[in-house]
């Protein structure tokens, strides 16, 4: 529905949807309703004008801005500054709407309104000048647009003419053109005002286009208000489709049919006893006749084209075409979404699956039967038709009839295998040899009925001997050859392959046979003759690689590859260094490194360029390793370091190689090498002191710091590492000694410092601790460990208040310390109790906030003065701020009650899937419900993710004491020995101890495992 406001202010309504109408179909409507001619209408949407160009006659009123409902300006151009002439009609009335009112009239008076005056009132606005009496909706009366310069229409004119003005004073001002409209309308439109038409449309365009998206998006705001307010029914039951994706297949079965409960077919029905008219048992008796006559076309080729003498059963072969779609449907699509799943090639062997479990079943079969009569009767030269027919046969148990079906395909199609094959399937093994005889017969030249053939037989000589007479019919059948050498023995195999090579030379496989059976000498000819043949085969060169290898001649191998690439490279064979790593690989499951170790080091940098060499050779490095290929990674390492001599990271990564895959003689003399190219490398110098060390032999490893402290001569690294060989073998006096001197030095750090004290802790020399800490935070005021150390000195000497003190000292320089904040807790708590501690980690959470550490110990704090309500109102703001927290999770899940720690688990999860202490607190919760697997895979999964934690092994540990095998204890152990975990709340406070502090692993864990046992306990007596 479009609104159309004419010249009268009346409203013209024309039913059309702007969305299939074109604006000349618009003004074609106009014309039809006021007979006003298209090139006089100016149609306006707002202030815009719409121009009637060629593509308007195409694009869409929608297209143009025009929408349901909208209300159109059309404008009548005067041309010559005048309105047309009236006729001597007479003047037409005026309505009451369009009078003009009486002096001092205020509408609405009567009612209390109040009149206003706008700037239409006082501007020039005209009124709307006098129709004729049909009006703009009317029939135009006279010449429409006669004006200045198109001449007269006659003595009306003229007289007409001495009373006009040029414009009419009463004329109403115009929305668009404004009081101009009388002045200009006698101006020529010319190309300047086409011009400046079409840039105020683009302006228009433009500053509809800026408020597209605002529109759109209220627009869009609208639809989904609706739609949340009307929601259709699909999408109110939209969660319960959602979870019928977890329904079994027994659920499925068992929803029940809803069936027809309609009225109509409540009512019963008329039923009619009237005997069955005599057209209709006629018309019955007619369709099921059997036509014997030949149609025109065979008796004109004298009945040749019939393929069976016998009579055609047309009502066979309707009711099979009206079945076959239905059997395809039934048998080989999916029940659930109605997806086909068929195969096209094996189709013939769905029958095989097919089992007779009900009457609709073996109604379907004998629907198959006579849809397969129609195939083997109207074409008995197409083999699958005789084929499948002897499968359903097979499948509704009548095996004769599906051997004499077999026995009559191998007659119409003797040259098909695989009828012969079927054909010998079916047969008993007795009979199935003369069949198979009478294929190869048929078909000479067939393998599979050769293979068939020695299949059949028991013994391997009469195999050999079906298989070599196939070889007389088939000489260049390499599939034959390949069996009858696996039946043959060495001797009577290298005899068989050397005729094979003669028949077919082409294949290598042969030539590589012969080789491997030949001796050093002759394998060498054989492989030089198939050299010849094959001058594009890189397997050859390799073998021949291999067999120097095998004999000794690890000098030929390199010179030999390093030939034969270039011989395939003359031959023009690109050189693919993908498949050629993968040879490379094979050697080494051969057994021949050298072989792998040459192929690598003559084909790793073919078609990679240059600035990529060290990137794509480290990666390609990994991989091999990934996959388990050692020596190929390796070969790899060892040719990038001749190309990289000085690059640190691949020598770490050869030394990390050998370290895991390697002996540790391989790994020195590779350190050993590494540092006379890169001597500025630390790590490496420090690799190779600690392989020393662990391997027992101290010397060497002391040995090696000094050649690398001379080498680095101010390197803190090493510095450390000589007081930790010295301190770890309990070496006091040297470790004291090496800290003193690197105290002397002019760049040394906090570390030194730290280490110096620990030394005397560990000593006992409380006073000279005291004095190195006091000594070391004048130079290292921000360094917090000095500070945490200092505390702990003064708490180890119960004076609680120095300690303190310290600790706020400490905090004044370092506010942003997490353990310091809770080491002044936990001395608050012990000193003056829980409010005082409860203040202390309130003021820290505010000075750090979003720390989950600082939440859980103010947790913890309220749980063990029982504050059970208070603690999970704590939880609940910490999970707010910190709503990824591993331990905020872990300690949420132990602290709700056993029934409710599924639900949290899942919530956990949801937020934090990979955080090792939820993956922890998750295998708790099998291990409670004596769910074994699972909980040791998610143990597992925690460790994997967090080796660095002592807790988790401790829990694995313990857990494996428990549950698993010694086997499995043995190996948690080793794996956490590896792994030389450092952090953990319980792993931690009894490594830190004094007397534990050069215990080994092993040993701390077995004390981290009694720990957790005796706060199991203890939770246990509270609960």
């Amino acid at each position: 529905m479009v609104f159309i406001k004419l010249l009268n202010q009346q409203t013209l309504t024309l039913n059309l949807n702007p969305n299939s109408t074109s604006l000349q179909t618009l003004t074609q409507s106009i014309e039809s309703k006021t007979t006003l001619p298209p090139h006089l209408q100016r149609i306006f949407l707002s202030s815009r004008r719409l121009f009637l160009t060629e593509s308007s006659s195409i694009d869409s009123l929608s297209s143009l801005g025009v929408k349901h409902d909208s209300v159109l300006v059309l404008h009548v151009p005067l041309l010559g500054g005048m309105q047309a002439p009236v006729t001597n009609a007479p003047k037409a009335r005026l309505e009451l709407l369009n009078a003009k009112p009486p002096a001092n009239y205020v509408a609405g008076l009567g009612r209390g309104a109040t009149g206003f005056t706008t700037r239409s009132d006082i501007g020039p606005a005209r009124a709307a000048p006098d129709l004729p009496a049909g009006g703009v909706g009317g029939p135009v009366v006279g010449p429409v647009g006669v004006g200045r310069g198109r001449g007269k229409g006659g003595e009306e004119e003229e007289e007409g003419e001495e009373e006009e003005k040029g414009y009419d004073e009463n004329q109403k001002f115009d929305e668009f053109e404004g009081n101009d409209v009388g002045l200009f309308a006698s101006a020529e439109y010319d190309e300047d005002d086409k011009e400046a038409d079409a840039v105020w449309e683009e302006i228009d365009n433009k500053m509809d286009l800026r408020r597209k998206d605002r529109r759109e998006a209220r627009l869009k705001q609208e639809i989904e208000k609706y739609r949340a307010s009307n929601p259709k029914i699909t999408e109110q039951f939209a969660d319960l489709k959602r979870k019928l994706h977890g329904l079994s297949t027994e659920e499925w079965d068992s929803i029940p049919e809803i069936g027809d409960y309609s009225l109509r077919n409540k009512k019963k029905r008329f039923e009619s006893f009237v005997p069955v008219p005599d057209t209709l048992l006629e018309k019955a008796r007619q369709e099921k006749e059997h036509v014997t006559a030949l149609d025109p076309k065979s008796r004109a080729a004298g009945g040749t084209e019939t393929p069976w003498a016998q009579t055609t059963d047309l009502t066979a072969v309707g009711e099979g075409r009206e079945t076959v779609l239905s059997l395809k449907l039934d048998k080989l699509s999916d029940s659930v979404s109605g997806l086909t799943v068929v195969d096209p090639k094996g189709y013939l062997t769905d029958l095989k699956s097919m089992k007779i479990t009900s009457d609709a079943e073996i109604s379907d079969i004998k629907k198959a039967r006579l849809l397969l009569k129609s195939v083997i009767q109207t074409n008995p030269k197409h083999p699958p038709g005789w084929i499948a027919a002897a499968r359903l046969e097979e499948v509704a148990g009548k095996i004769v009839v599906a051997r004499q079906l077999m026995s009559k395909g191998c007659e119409e199609c003797p040259k098909s295998e695989d009828v012969w094959l079927e054909a010998c399937r079916l047969s008993n093994p007795v009979e199935a040899k003369a069949v198979i005889a009478k294929g190869v017969k048929a078909i000479p030249n067939s393998v599979k009925l050769w293979m068939q053939a020695a299949k059949l037989e028991q013994d391997e000589e009469s195999k050999s001997r079906v298989l070599r007479k196939g070889l007389e019919q088939i000489p260049d059948s390499v599939r034959l050859w390949k069996a009858v050498v696996e039946l043959a023995s060495e001797e009577n195999a290298r005899v068989l392959l050397h005729r094979a090579v003669e028949c077919c030379p082409l294949h290598v496989e042969l030539w590589l046979a012969l080789a491997r059976l030949e001796t050093y000498d002759s394998a060498k000819k054989v492989l030089n003759k198939a050299r010849e043949k094959l001058p594009k085969e890189p397997a050859i060169w390799i073998t021949a690689a291999k067999l120097e290898e095998a004999n000794g001649n690890t000098g030929m191998v390199g010179k030999i590859i390093e030939r034969g690439i270039r011989a395939l490279q003359r031959e023009g064979l690109g050189i693919d260094r993908e498949a050629w790593m993968k040879e490379a690989e094979a050697a080494e499951r051969a057994g021949s490194v050298v072989t792998c170790n040459a192929i690598i080091s003559n084909t790793i940098g073919i078609g990679v360029e240059e600035e990529d060499r060290k990137r794509t050779w480290v990666a390609d490095a990994e991989e091999c390793k990934k996959r388990g290929s050692i020596e190929t990674a390796r070969a790899i390492y060892a040719h990038a370091l001749t190309v990289f001599l000085t690059k640190k990271s691949i020598w770490i990564k050869a030394a990390q190689l050998e370290k895991s895959h390697g002996t540790r003689e391989s790994l020195d003399a590779l350190l050993r090498k590494s540092v006379t190219y890169r001597p500025q490398a630390e790590v490496l110098w420090l690799m190779g002191a600690k392989e020393k060390w662990l391997a027992g032999d101290v010397p060497a490893a002391r040995s090696i710091l000094r050649e690398a402290y001379a080498a680095i001569p101010n390197s803190e690294e090493i510095w450390l590492a000589a007081f930790k060989l010295e301190f770890e073998n309990l070496e006091f006096e040297r470790a004291r000694m090496l800290l003193a001197k690197a105290r002397g030095e002019t760049k040394v750090t906090e570390r030194v410092w730290m280490k110096s004290a620990i030394v005397e802790r560990e000593l006992g020399n409380i006073s000279e601790e005291r004095r190195l800490l006091d000594e070391g935070l004048k130079y290292f005021p921000s360094f917090f460990k000095l500070w945490l150390m200092l505390g702990q000195l003064e708490e180890r000497l119960n004076r609680l208040d120095q300690a303190k003190e310290v600790y706020e000292s400490g905090l004044k320089r370092c506010p942003n310390c997490i353990p310091l904040w809770l080491s002044l807790a936990n001395l608050e708590e012990k000193m003056n109790g829980l409010s005082k501690a409860r203040a202390v980690l309130t003021m820290a959470r505010k000075k750090n906030p979003q720390s989950p550490e600082l939440w859980l110990a103010a947790i913890q704090a309220e749980s063990r003065h029982g504050n059970k309500k208070e603690s999970e109102i704590l939880m609940a703001k910490a999970l707010q701020e910190c709503p990824n927290s591993g331990i905020l999770w872990a300690a949420s899940i132990e602290m709700v009650p056993r029934p409710q720690r599924k639900t949290k688990s899942s919530d956990a999860l949801k937020k934090c899937d990979h955080d090792p202490h939820v993956i922890a607190a998750v295998a708790k919760l099998f291990w409670h419900d004596r769910k074994v697997e699972k909980a040791r895979t998610w143990l597992n999964r925690a460790v994997t993710l967090a080796p660095d934690i002592g807790d988790f092994w401790a829990l694995y540990y313990k857990f494996e004491l428990q549950h698993g095998s010694e086997e499995n204890q043995k190996d948690v152990l080793r794996r956490c020995i590896a792994a030389e975990p450092k952090h953990g709340e319980k792993w931690q406070a009894i490594s830190k101890v004094v007397e534990n502090s050069h215990q080994p692993t092993e040993v701390i864990l077995k004390k981290v495992v009694v720990a957790l046992g005796k706060e199991k306990g203890s939770e246990d007596n509270k609960g």
